[in-house]
């Protein structure tokens, strides 16, 4: 398997499968990207905003993924963006004939596997950091997670990660957002656990905030795991 580094504007991908595979993800990052800014350009608010967000008649997939995930979640759409892009990648990979495929989108993770992978959670969890073991799936699965201490993305709320998991990735990514804005600490994390798990098509969900840590829902077996910062999918250039 190859591990790929990729960035566009701001958009940074690492992309883990067969080096055939990886030239179809770059061209479908390429392709959801485009049909992002074309609709930005018809409409800027839909960058911009944090409301909610319906469809309009002709727009293209990712955008109505990423709408439909933003009324599920109460979010606005771009929450979604990083997993939309994720998942139309990974769904390419798959058209293609990929079996394992893997793209992170800076901590929004779209992935199939024909094998255990363990997705790290970039968060020292009671002094331990953890992964999540993912069986093997044929699947596309979604694993998306905001922060109000790590990383550029805006939160409302407390959380130090907060983790969705979806078959729909644009949906998981939006209700990770959702589910980080609405812990602002440990009292009420298990009520909006179960309010984020509620939603439909959502599997399972998770939260570390003020030393405790909460699940609800189907969530994948938590393992031990070793530190591995240089592996973390963040910017490294200006692409502006």
């Amino acid at each position: 398997m190859i591990r790929e580094h990729f960035e566009i504007k701001q958009t940074a991908v690492t992309i883990i499968s067969e080096r055939k595979f990886i030239r179809v993800a770059k061209e479908a990052i390429f392709d959801a990207r485009s049909q992002i800014e074309k609709k930005i350009l018809r409409d800027p608010f839909f960058g911009i905003t944090y409301e909610p967000y319906a469809a309009s008649d002709g727009d293209d997939i990712v955008i109505r993924r990423m709408c439909s995930s933003s009324l599920s979640a109460s979010v606005g759409p771009m929450a979604a963006v990083a997993g939309a892009i994720a998942e139309y990648a990974v769904q390419k990979m798959k058209d293609n004939g990929a079996e394992y495929a893997i793209v992170d989108n800076g901590g929004d993770i779209a992935l199939i596997c024909d094998r255990d992978v363990r997705i790290g959670m970039y968060a020292n969890v009671n002094g331990e950091q953890l992964s999540l073991k993912i069986p093997p799936t044929c699947e596309i699965i979604g694993i998306c997670s905001s922060s109000a201490s790590i990383g550029p993305s805006v939160s409302f709320g407390r959380s130090d990660i907060s983790t969705v998991i979806s078959n729909d990735v644009s949906l998981a990514d939006a209700c990770a957002t959702a589910l980080g804005n609405m812990i602002s600490g440990r009292d009420n994390m298990e009520e909006h656990l179960e309010t984020i798990c509620k939603i439909e098509g959502i599997t399972g969900c998770l939260a570390y905030c003020d030393g405790m840590l909460g699940m609800c829902g189907d969530v994948p077996e938590l393992v031990s795991c070793g530190t591995n910062d240089h592996i973390i999918t963040k910017l490294f250039y200006d692409n502006s």
